[in-house]
């Protein structure tokens, strides 16, 4: 398994993982989340795939393919076989009233393949990530995590992340 950045090529199995992930707070919260849609459309990728303030990580497992022949190279990930993702946004409050100027990865989105949870890709794909947000200076790495999702916040707990603020609500 390796961890790259994610290409255009990639779309249609990150599709399939944000549906995935969607399906999760559908069934958990199904008064905010719609099921059966699709987060992004493709251009929409595209541009964020395209945008080094968004960058999106993806765990793969090569194809089938050993290399050798004169068809597989660099530029043709689409035969990698996608297990997971990190989508990523740089954030910076800059010249702040109340915030210091420090400049935060936030993981807007980690999935990895539901037949493939427990296998520790989605601790690669987190440590790629710090590592990824050590390299740019960034201070510290945040996310956010639905409440009614318990075992992505088992998994993120294992990973040390710990509550920085909680989001309350009351529904009328």
């Amino acid at each position: 398994m390796t961890i790259r950045r994610a290409t255009a090529a990639d779309i249609p199995q990150i599709d399939e993982l944000l549906r995935q992930v969607l399906e999760v707070h559908h069934a958990g919260r199904p008064d905010l989340f719609k099921g059966g849609v699709k987060k992004y459309t493709d251009e929409e990728l595209k541009a964020i795939l395209a945008n080094d303030q968004t960058p999106v990580f993806v765990a793969v497992a090569p194809s089938a393919n050993d290399g050798n022949d004169a068809e597989h190279n660099a530029d043709s990930p689409a035969t990698d076989q996608v297990l997971g993702y990190a989508f990523c946004v740089f954030q910076q409050h800059l010249n702040s009233n109340i915030l210091t100027d420090i400049k935060t990865l936030y993981i807007d989105d980690l999935c990895v393949e539901e037949t493939l949870r427990g296998e520790h890709i989605g601790k690669t794909l987190y440590h790629a990530v710090l590592d990824f947000a050590r390299e740019h200076g960034c201070y510290n790495v945040t996310l956010n995590v639905w409440s009614c999702n318990e075992s992505a916040m088992k998994f993120y707990r294992s990973c040390g992340l710990k509550e920085q603020k909680v989001g309350m609500e009351v529904i009328l």
